[in-house]
């Protein structure tokens, strides 16, 4: 389960603890219905997970290849621009 609040996701995970991650950005694919979440953990900003979320706060892990590599090609788009926008 997780809560998602401003840029931060909360998870809290199979043995009820909870651990704060810091919210990158949301994406949406509008054909396939779903909503994935880039986040990681403060302690360790080089290490950006990404997930299928829902609004009930459900996180799902991306389990197709094919949905995998279009969400890691969101995720290069997104630093390239980050890239630019600093120069």
């Amino acid at each position: 389960m997780a809560e998602i609040k401003d840029n931060e996701l909360i998870i809290t995970d199979e043995n009820g603890n909870k651990h704060l991650m810091e919210i990158l950005f949301t994406y949406e694919h509008g054909e396939r219905g779903k909503k994935y979440v880039f986040f990681f953990d403060p302690s360790d900003e080089e290490n950006v997970m990404a997930m299928i979320y829902t609004d009930d706060g459900e996180l799902f892990e991306i389990e197709d290849d094919e949905e995998y590599e279009e969400v890691e090609e969101v995720f290069g788009a997104f630093i390239e621009e980050q890239e630019k926008s600093t120069k």
